[in-house]
């Protein structure tokens, strides 16, 4: 049956569609003219601090311009069918894409690298800042362009939290897109492109309870996966729209954790990172109280670690994203007893300001903060740490702004991403009067860099003549004659070796030279 109209709330003053939309194609439709994005208000000026010149990308996320699936085997029954998926944002969104792939790869569609080869063409997208979003439709301006000239069977995609965050309006500024999915619907993208080669358009944003998929996920990699533990977001920090285009947290049991990761391990998969929007809230949705009348949850994120720890053929576990106010001495010190917890932290703090971090409605103080990585270095004092911060959030004064910049310095990070806030559409601070001017965010932005940058350098000088463990990816796609692994501190460090043929081992290796982001040295197996 399809349907017309869809319900509607008002979620923190942003209208959102809630229900599945299926409405018919008309012919007027496609024959539209070219894409018009309306006028919006300035951009503001954003960047994440710039690595240098030989550092490899960074494994948190898919980059500005996105990370194209690269092509596998045809599956076993293929339909004669292609897709492509290009994705942008975060971990949980690479994960999704996996999981679409798996789905599409089990009713016969082949992954091609691309696009014009593709006859189903996902987006997968990312709404945090709004660069990523401008992005998006500049690439969906020249794929519409080519379905109107060609009249083919392209069926495109709009997957993600931009397409949860615009719903149907998304179908009103490029008509030519067949599908609109937001992320809870991942695992049904087969169902919902039956509807679209019935002829219809298709919207699916409503926040639905995420299902255990039958089809295993396509892994983009042979040796390390993602695995989600728990979807979505219950906090409401004032300048993130996550909340609204992931909907709660939803944890998955721990039953269906283990066996996937059972599953990884049987295939040679050496490596697994644990995901969640705010990965320290797992097992607050789940049912029962701890036995020993703690009155913990029966679940949390340190039982779930201790609970899958021994999983064969997992030699490496990593985690993100941590929340400083749920960040706990309990988890500090199961990731310092287990071997296979990898010593490395991303724990985003966003400002070192108090009066700013209120405002934010983050829930925490720069004093807690500056406790929770006291007791890391504690427990694992070699441990790396990496985090967020947001330079010119609405009312930042200059004097704030160098809290922010004192914390970096204090704490010693190995990584900060950082970024010049970018008002979010359905967000409070989007439309609070004290925005701060571009060029004052633009400033801050490069000044915070430059520190950033200096004391990766210095926290680098560590792994100085050192032997590391690392789990070879492969070769450097820039020197062939080296191979490139991960140490189990997230750097990735580059060696003379058979990248291909060592990929997936691990290997020690002496570091000779180290830069802020990356080793280099000499295998000594």
């Amino acid at each position: 049956m399809l349907h017309s109209a869809s319900a509607a709330c008002s979620v923190g003053g942003r209208v959102g569609a809630v229900s599945t939309v299926w409405q018919p194609r008309t012919a007027s439709r496609a024959r539209r003219g070219a894409v018009r994005t309306p006028p919006r208000a300035s951009a503001a000026v954003e960047q994440l601090a710039p690595p240098p010149i030989d550092d490899g990308e960074d494994a948190m996320f898919c980059g500005l311009e996105g990370q194209v699936m690269t092509g596998r085997p045809a599956p076993a029954a293929p339909n004669g069918k292609n897709y492509h998926i290009i994705t942008f944002g975060c971990q949980m969104n690479s994960a999704d894409s996996e999981r679409m792939a798996g789905s599409l790869e089990s009713l016969g569609y082949s992954c091609v690298e691309e696009p014009s080869d593709a006859d189903v063409l996902i987006y997968n997208t990312c709404s945090i800042r709004e660069k990523a979003e401008l992005k998006l439709y500049s690439a969906l301006g020249r794929q519409a362009k080519r379905k109107r000239q060609h009249m083919g069977d392209l069926k495109i995609v709009v997957a993600g939290c931009v397409a949860a965050q615009e719903g149907q309006q998304l179908l009103r500024r490029v008509p030519e897109v067949d599908l609109v999915m937001g992320p809870h619907h991942a695992n049904r993208i087969g169902d919902l492109l039956e509807q679209v080669e019935q002829g219809n358009q298709v919207v699916a944003v409503d926040h639905a309870i995420i299902e255990e998929d039958i089809t295993a996920a396509r892994r983009d990699s042979d040796i390390t996966a993602w695995v989600n533990v728990i979807h979505g977001c219950n906090e409401k920090c004032t300048y993130c729209i996550v909340p609204f285009t992931r909907g709660q947290e939803q944890s998955r049991t721990p039953e269906a954790i283990r066996r996937e990761m059972l599953a990884l391990g049987e295939a040679g998969y050496k490596e697994v990172t644990l995901l969640g929007q705010n990965i320290d809230a797992y097992g607050r949705d789940l049912p029962g109280f701890a036995a020993d009348n703690s009155g913990r949850r029966a679940w949390t994120f340190t039982d779930l670690l201790r609970y899958v720890h021994d999983v064969p053929g997992i030699e490496r576990i990593r985690f993100a994203t941590s929340h400083p106010r749920y960040f706990t001495e309990r988890l500090i010190k199961a990731c310092a007893e287990l071997d296979k917890l990898c010593e490395f932290f991303h724990i985003p703090f966003q400002s070192g300001d108090n009066d700013i971090l209120r405002e934010m409605k983050r829930g925490y103080t720069h004093e807690r903060y500056r406790e929770i990585i006291n007791s890391i270095r504690r427990y694992m004092p070699d441990a790396s740490v990496s985090g967020d911060a947001i330079v010119g959030f609405p009312g930042e004064t200059e004097e704030q702004f160098e809290r922010t910049v004192a914390l970096v310095e204090e704490v010693g990070f190995d990584r900060v991403n950082t970024a010049a806030y970018s008002p979010r559409p359905g967000t409070p601070a989007a439309v609070w009067e004290n925005q701060v001017a571009d060029l004052i965010k633009a400033d801050r932005l490069n000044r915070l860099n430059a520190v950033v940058n200096r004391v990766a350098e210095e926290r680098a000088q560590r792994f100085l003549d050192r032997d590391m463990q690392l789990l070879v990816e492969g070769p450097n796609p820039r020197d062939p004659s080296q191979a490139v692994g991960r140490t189990r501190h997230n750097k990735l460090c580059y060696f003379p070796g058979d990248g291909a043929k060592l990929k997936g081992q691990l290997v020690n290796v002496h570091v000779d030279r180290v830069h802020a982001y990356t080793l280099y040295g000499k295998q000594i197996d």
